[in-house]
């Protein structure tokens, strides 16, 4: 009984918001809306767990002094601050939370992608070693599409704009609508087996 409710639930909430995307009346998008709300009180309630057991394992590996353990204190260190300076003076403009955001979160953040550039570039110089005649072609257009993001391709010549964009309004597009449709037939799929109580590893457990 205590997984027959979820799957029922998942049945009858999905199997709703299937017909309702069909029915154009006033009830079916009121009660669509109603649906929506509450999916964000879920939503409150599932980053509340996900932040309890983020708390719960950096504690458990600080109190066990596993390798790296510095960075869980860290981590629980800021996580507690973030909370107590939201409840104290809330999340809004001039507020501590939102000055630590501004000048912590973000520029952590900006690091991050600014080292990840540099193993894109890696990998990029890897994939990219002309081993066959395609892998000749894709290096042709990935140095035609960067010339021509930035301004140097324009100042070598004019076509190699036209032809990065040409490259990514038609045949890269091709391929980007191929893709969209495999993700979208995908979750069609995923998403039957979900209503239908097919997949349930939502549930936990084998």
């Amino acid at each position: 009984m205590a997984r027959r409710i979820p799957i029922i639930v998942c049945f009858v909430f999905g199997l709703f918001m299937l017909v309702q995307f069909f029915v154009p009346h006033g009830l079916s998008g009121a009660a669509y809306e109603t649906v929506l709300d509450w999916m964000q009180i879920v939503f409150v309630f599932t980053l509340l767990v996900g932040a309890v057991s983020y708390a719960k394992l950096n504690a458990k590996k600080v109190s066990r002094k596993e390798t790296g353990w510095g960075y869980n204190t860290i981590g629980l260190v800021g996580l507690g601050v973030m909370v107590i300076l939201g409840l104290w003076k809330g999340t809004g403009e001039g507020t501590p939370f939102l000055w630590m955001f501004n000048n912590v979160q973000a520029p952590m953040q900006s690091t991050m992608f600014a080292l990840l550039a540099f193993f894109v570039a890696s990998a990029a110089y890897r994939g990219f070693r002309a081993r066959s005649w395609e892998a000749g072609v894709l290096l042709v257009v990935a140095i035609v599409v960067m010339l021509g993001r930035v301004p140097l391709g324009n100042l070598i010549s004019q076509w190699i704009p036209d032809a990065a964009n040409w490259i990514l309004r038609t045949p890269s597009m091709a391929a980007k609508r191929g893709i969209y449709i495999g993700i979208g037939l995908g979750t069609i799929s995923t998403s039957l087996r979900i209503i239908l109580g097919i997949e349930r590893t939502y549930l936990g457990g084998k």
